[in-house]
């Protein structure tokens, strides 16, 4: 992962398989590279894989409209290991009908794992989409031993 971060928090993960975002992010003339900026990230991303890391506590520094920061922020609420649907995030956000934008808002997450768009499946128990391939989404979800096969209870995070 591409991980980038500004004064007040960390602004971007991209999976390395996102070769577009990767090259125009590397071309970013006010980006420098900071091994010691980033340390904490990359071990609190490293724990989360290991198992032993169930939450982040990382300063985020989200950017996006008013209701890409509502989703992403209501993706934060959803515990390790747990699901919800698309339109079960939409009507968490106050827009009801609005699970297709849900979907995109989770499409342009620029902060996938730590930003949980993971979490989200369809309402009849599939994946729907993910950035770092569906593969990678259903890997995360049995790391984190969801149970997303099966019918699982509306959204109850708060």
């Amino acid at each position: 992962m591409l991980l980038v971060a500004s004064e007040r928090g960390l602004v971007s993960a991209q999976f390395d398989s996102d070769r577009k975002r990767l090259a125009a992010a590397r071309k970013n003339k006010e980006w420098m590279e900071s091994d010691a900026a980033l340390a904490n990230t990359r071990k609190q991303l490293d724990e989360y894989f290991a198992g032993k890391r169930r939450e982040f506590t990382m300063d985020l520094d989200l950017r996006g409209t008013d209701f890409q920061l509502r989703c992403w922020n209501a993706l934060l609420a959803i515990p390790y290991g747990e699901t919800c649907s698309y339109a079960d995030l939409a009507r968490k956000v106050g827009s009801p009908r609005g699970f297709r934008a849900v979907g995109m808002a989770n499409h342009d997450n620029p902060i996938p794992i730590i930003v949980p768009c993971h979490r989200v499946i369809t309402s009849d128990h599939k994946l729907g989409g993910y950035g770092g391939g569906l593969d990678v989404k259903e890997k995360l979800l049995d790391m984190e031993g969801a149970v997303w096969r099966r019918r699982h209870p509306s959204l109850a995070f708060s």
